[in-house]
């Protein structure tokens, strides 16, 4: 089985955002657009190309969008793996250089407003709480409709895949990205299955130390992937929590995401109280993580699962 990834120039594979296109084309057989609707009101028929956003609103289009401004790299990836790359007129400063053929509307969270809407989209997707805020009162006062996403956990990443297969008309398409996704995550937990899970954390920032809590997608994946999160008893997605702390729940495996300012390495880390520590104890290993492993809650999300086993478990190696 020919595995999904998305990732890019650090990509292990090489694979990218059209590569995956690729793939979800071939896979789905070329079916074409086929939209579906889902249901917004519990019962009776739904407009073909409805769905219910994550602010719970509804929305509604014509037809399937062709003219799309996605502010959010996530779901710009999943776009790409549907194969709806060409319906995008524009990307954010933070989106990959794959698409710098595109105009930039600026950042994801504080886009040019007046920019985007001379771009004559159908369809403009943006993060749930930027998007109620500043986003979509003025998009939808000139009657471009706004999708407001807000994905923390990895239902909440396929039921993004679902609404833009309806909001594209690709929900075949959709379906097989869905199933296949689902398949490889299932083969990466299998391929863990029966030994004793490796006590991890997950590291999103030094000082103060921020790590990852369980009800996230990174804390989900990292139990798909063999890890135990030592800090999977706190509720929130990342809390800060004290060197003392980390000290006492003895992880075995410290990853840190080598991006932006929260960058560090095990030389520079051994130089600060606490971790120097750890780290010098011998017991635990420092592993820095590409670039947006764990970042964009999409279809990468299989990817990463793949690279957390390799990291966790070095000794096992991902099957070609």
């Amino acid at each position: 089985m020919t595995p999904i990834v998305v990732s890019y120039a650090s990509s292990r594979s090489g694979r990218g955002l059209l590569g995956l296109a690729l793939i979800v084309l071939v896979a789905a057989c070329d079916r074409g657009a086929d939209g579906r609707s889902i249901s917004v009101d519990g019962g009776g028929e739904a407009n073909q190309y409805e769905v219910r956003d994550d602010a719970g609103r509804v929305v509604r289009l014509p037809g399937p969008a062709q003219r799309i401004v996605s502010l959010l790299p996530a779901t710009t990836e999943t776009l790409g793996a549907l194969g709806a790359i060409d319906r995008l007129v524009a990307r954010t400063d933070f989106d990959d250089p794959e698409l710098s053929w595109l105009p930039s509307v600026g950042g994801g969270l504080t886009p040019n407003i007046e920019l985007v809407a001379s771009l004559s989209p159908d369809l403009v997707i943006a993060w749930e709480e930027a998007g109620e805020a500043r986003v979509r009162p003025r998009l939808e006062a000139i009657g471009i409709p706004v999708l407001a996403v807000a994905t923390r956990d990895t239902a909440g990443v396929f039921a993004n895949i679902d609404r833009l297969g309806v909001l594209t008309g690709l929900t075949e398409r959709a379906d097989s990205l869905a199933a296949r996704m689902r398949e490889e995550l299932a083969d990466v937990r299998a391929s863990v299955a029966g030994r004793e899970p490796r006590r991890v954390l997950y590291l999103i920032g030094v000082d103060p130390p921020m790590v990852a809590g369980p009800n996230v997608f990174i804390g989900e994946v990292l139990e798909v992937s063999g890890g135990l999160n030592v800090f999977s008893d706190l509720q929130a997605p990342s809390p800060q929590v004290s060197m003392e702390e980390i000290l006492r729940r003895q992880p075995e495996v410290v990853l840190h995401p080598a991006t932006g300012a929260s960058t560090a390495s095990a030389e520079s880390l051994q130089t600060m109280p606490g971790w120097r520590e750890l780290l010098q104890s011998g017991e635990t290993r420092f592993v820095a993580l590409p670039p947006d492993v764990l970042h964009r809650p999409g279809p990468s999300i299989v990817e990463a699962a793949w690279t957390l086993r390799n990291a966790i478990y070095p000794e096992l190696r991902r099957p070609e």
